[in-house]
This record gives structure tokens, sequence and C-alpha cells, in this order.
């Protein structure tokens, strides 16, 4: 069975909140399977940090939604703004998703890297990252 994820680009901005859906999006992507944290989120984190490509993205439209979803991620950055992830576990549509991680890129490569023995995922600790 495949673990489905949708990763959706969102504007930081004040008042709303990281652990919470946004109204707007600016871009969807589908991703079919390996959309779990130690997976996909790492992936993610990793693209910031260490400039690493991340493919099997589908581009879709920003009102897609499918009713199969195991994650959804929100890509938070703005101008002169650090970026951020939340990560969203559920089942379904995603709209009553919860929220299971906020925090930068470093951060979620703590957490879920950590996870993974001898992982290329750890971060070097020379890194200025």
């Amino acid at each position: 069975m495949s673990t489905r994820a949708q990763v959706r680009f969102a504007t930081r901005e004040d008042g709303v909140s990281f652990s919470e859906h946004p109204d707007k999006i600016h871009a969807q992507f589908y991703v079919h399977s390996d959309g779990y944290p130690e997976g996909l989120g790492l992936d993610i984190a990793m693209s910031y940090v260490k400039y690493d490509t991340v493919s099997g993205w589908e581009i879709e439209h920003v009102q897609d939604r499918h009713g199969d979803l195991d994650y959804i991620y929100y890509i938070w950055s703005d101008y002169d703004k650090s970026t951020w992830i939340s990560i969203f576990s559920g089942f379904g549509n995603g709209e009553d998703f919860e929220c299971i991680f906020v925090g930068t890129p470093e951060k979620l490569l703590t957490k879920y890297g950590s996870q993974e023995d001898e992982s290329y995922y750890k971060l070097n600790t020379n890194n200025d990252g």
C-alpha cells in the first residue's frame, strides 16, 4: 500500500499559524508513495539544507483534493524569512488531519533523521545549514 501525500506551498503571514491549514496556497504537488516523514519529510528538509533534489512529485492545481491522503506537508516561506515546514497526518482529504510537526528543515532532520541508523539525513555538525 502506498503512503500518499500532498506538498503545499504557503506564504508566511502574520497571524497565520503553522499548525493550521492556511486559507490559500500557491502551489501543490502530489506524491503517490513514501509520503511519511521519515521518507518525504526528510527529502524535503534535505532539499533545503543540502540542496538535494526531490523526485516523484506530480504538479497539481491548488484546488485538487484527494480522499486517500496520509500526510499533508506545508512549506512556509516568504522574502527575508526562514522556511518552516508543517506536517499533518490522518487519512482522507486532509481537513481533519492532526498537525504532528512544525519547525525548520533542520529541526525536521533532527526529529525524523535521528530514527534512521547511519542515515545521510543526519546533520553534519560542521554544516552552517
